[in-house]
């Protein structure tokens, strides 16, 4: 029980520093990315995640069967449509709001496991979901309301499609001999391979791939190694890996704290002020995000009458440790 409790809390933190790490994204981005090089952006961040991984997963990927790589494909194109969406939206929009508002599947993802499964958690757990949905519209509303942006209502698209993947990932993946690291690797690169495809598709993507390349300097490549390599890399390696263990409610209620860590990035790297209603915000958010977690788990644990067993193949306990 206690080994239980110890994976159990090894989840939890990695999962926080994968919503810490999200949450610097959008600033990287934005500073990355323009509505012109958005797809061009997109392809290199995944052939460069692709090209890291590869090294790491080419063993792994010789036992993997037709069902696994089915679902990374399937997973793949999902996240294709995700980064596609999140990434224009983030060109159309700041990249404070653009944290704020992905953190709204921590509200769809419970909704449509719920509805999917015909188990509904209990009313707490949504109470918790719309403290925390008020905090994102108090962050929102720091200097008074504003009408929604292209971005916004990009973004907002976004945070359904990934209640969708994770919701996928989870029904897919569960329980079955499948590896995380391989799983991941096929996810990004055939996320990769479309992006590279769509790029001369795109009407009014006039940057291309090999223009991008020679136009980046120093601290754009810094900006697209940390996205790849930590943002995407590690990150979804420890996501996979978490939503294979433990329930995508779950997951997607840590990694709703993505928008605070986006607003402290915000606030001390990209010039942004917290106000008063943006302070309560916060707050709010990180109680109803804590709150909706120790409400799903419980739940949980007196459904199975035990506290959930976290069990996984050999492989793949050596694959939730990313070198």
């Amino acid at each position: 029980m206690r080994e239980n409790q110890s994976r159990a809390g090894l989840i939890d933190v990695l999962l926080l520093l994968v919503a810490a790490v999200w949450g610097s994204t959008y600033l990287a981005v934005k500073e990355l990315v323009t509505p012109a090089t958005v797809v061009a952006v997109l392809a290199l961040r995944f052939v460069v995640t692709a090209a890291a991984m590869l090294p790491l997963a080419l063993r792994r990927l010789r036992g993997a069967g037709r069902g696994e790589i089915v679902t990374g494909a399937l997973l793949g194109l999902i996240l294709a449509v995700i980064f596609a969406f999140e990434t224009f939206g983030v060109a159309h929009t700041t990249a404070t709001n653009a944290g704020l508002i992905i953190s709204l599947t921590i509200v769809m993802t419970p909704l449509l496991e719920s509805s999917v499964s015909r188990s509904w958690l209990p009313a707490r757990f949504f109470l918790a979901a719309v403290m925390a949905v008020v905090g994102v519209g108090l962050l929102a509303s720091r200097s008074g309301l504003h009408a929604p942006t292209l971005g916004d209502w990009l973004i907002l698209a976004a945070a359904a499609i990934r209640a969708v993947h994770v919701t996928v990932m989870h029904r897919r993946s569960a329980g079955k001999a499948y590896d995380s690291l391989s799983l991941t690797f096929i996810q990004l690169t055939t996320a990769a391979v479309l992006f590279c495809l769509a790029g001369p598709l795109v009407r009014g993507s006039a940057v291309s791939l090999a223009t991008l390349v020679s136009r980046l300097g120093p601290v754009q490549w810094a900006d697209l190694l940390y996205l790849a390599l930590i943002c995407t890399v590690f990150a979804f390696v420890v996501q996979t890996w978490a939503v294979r263990t433990t329930s995508p409610s779950r997951v997607s209620l840590l990694l709703g704290t993505e928008p605070v860590w986006a607003l402290l990035v915000g606030v001390l790297l990209g010039g942004d002020h917290l106000g008063l209603y943006g302070a309560i915000g916060a707050v709010l958010i990180v109680v109803g995000a804590g709150w909706g977690q120790r409400i799903e788990r419980r739940h949980r644990e007196g459904r199975q009458g035990q506290p959930p067993v976290v069990s996984e193949a050999p492989e793949d306990q050596a694959a939730a440790q990313p070198a």
